[in-house]
């Protein structure tokens, strides 16, 4: 008797402890699902990195506006070509059709972005058969949170290759330094001041001649050179984009000279016009003062003036045209 009761106390220890071990087991699945899910919840926070905020978009449609850069740089491994065409002035009226049938001045221009925010350049041009190299750079780039403005470096270096008489090699050369500051007002409207330093190795002037008493009585004839104009010349470039559709655009341009030199003193520029683009072309169509489209040449010898009486006023201006075609690789 005693042994099966001893036996039956035996086999119930024996099912409690099977059901403390079941219990046991459940209550550590159960904690390890726990542990699994703050775990996880606890990496996806930790991984989580504040966003870069992102340059808004197409301040400008072009790198050009008119005669002046813009800001824009276009995205790495594009290459860019234009073609810029300025008509005569309208100072002949009929007689060459309002300038279309006058002079012209043609420029054909390539860039390509070899890195992110640097494009360099290369550029002929009819007047003076002036080649340039240039050098553009995206320093800052508005954004919606941080920056306000986008702000751009061009630099250019033009060699007239025309036949003169020129001394040495180095008076061919003259050069062109911008710093673009612009903004994005809203998805319509921008805007953008630009000061630039235009510098011509060899300038306008007047030779004069004097003769001279010398030491020994006679008369020795001296040049100098007077009214000489400055080498370098200061200006200031305002310019504004208005969205009329998501295709078209209304243009401004004016450009105000700073030197005052001893002669010759450049004019200011006003031009207006209209902008058609796409995603990979901008055809610009406008007037205005500027003739030589290379900037230092339109900045230092610019003689067309947009202010003369009003009844002259329009022999002033001439018809121009941009066209930009972009590729990417």
């Amino acid at each position: 008797m005693l042994h099966k009761q001893i036996k039956t106390a035996i086999q119930r220890l024996g099912y409690l402890a099977v059901a403390l071990l079941i219990a046991g087991s459940l209550n550590a699945q159960d904690t390890t699902v726990v542990v699994e899910e703050v775990t996880e919840e606890v990496t996806e926070e930790t991984a989580t990195e504040p966003r870069k905020p992102k340059p808004v978009k197409n301040t400008f449609e072009s790198i050009w506006l008119i005669d002046n850069q813009t800001v824009m740089v276009p995205a790495k491994n594009t290459f860019e070509m234009d073609i810029m065409h300025r008509f005569g002035t309208m100072k002949n009226k009929y007689n060459d059709f309002y300038g279309f049938f006058a002079p012209s001045n043609i420029r054909l221009g390539f860039g390509y972005v070899v890195r992110e925010n640097l494009m360099l350049g290369a550029a002929l041009t009819k007047e003076n058969m002036m080649w340039e190299g240039s050098v553009k750079y995206a320093l800052l780039k508005q954004t919606k949170e941080v920056m306000p403005i986008s702000l751009t470096y061009f630099g250019s270096m033009g060699i007239k290759t025309k036949d003169e008489d020129y001394r040495y090699f180095t008076d061919r050369m003259s050069f062109f330094n911008q710093v673009m500051i612009a903004r994005k007002i809203n998805d319509k409207a921008s805007i953008q001041v630009a000061p630039s330093v235009s510098h011509i190795n060899v300038v306008n002037g007047m030779y004069k001649k004097e003769a001279v008493k010398g030491s020994t009585g006679q008369d020795s004839i001296v040049t100098s050179v007077v009214n000489q104009m400055e080498h370098s010349h200061f200006a200031i470039a305002f310019s504004g984009r208005y969205k009329v559709t998501d295709a078209m655009s209304i243009l401004l341009n004016y450009d105000q000279p700073l030197t005052k030199h001893a002669k010759q003193n450049p004019d200011p520029n006003f031009s207006f016009g209209i902008e058609v683009a796409t995603s990979a072309h901008a055809f610009q169509f406008f007037l205005g003062n500027y003739y030589f489209i290379t900037p230092q040449m339109n900045n230092m010898y610019n003689q067309n003036n947009p202010a003369v009486p009003f009844k002259d006023k329009y022999k002033q201006f001439l018809i121009g045209f941009n066209i930009t075609r972009l590729w990417s690789y």
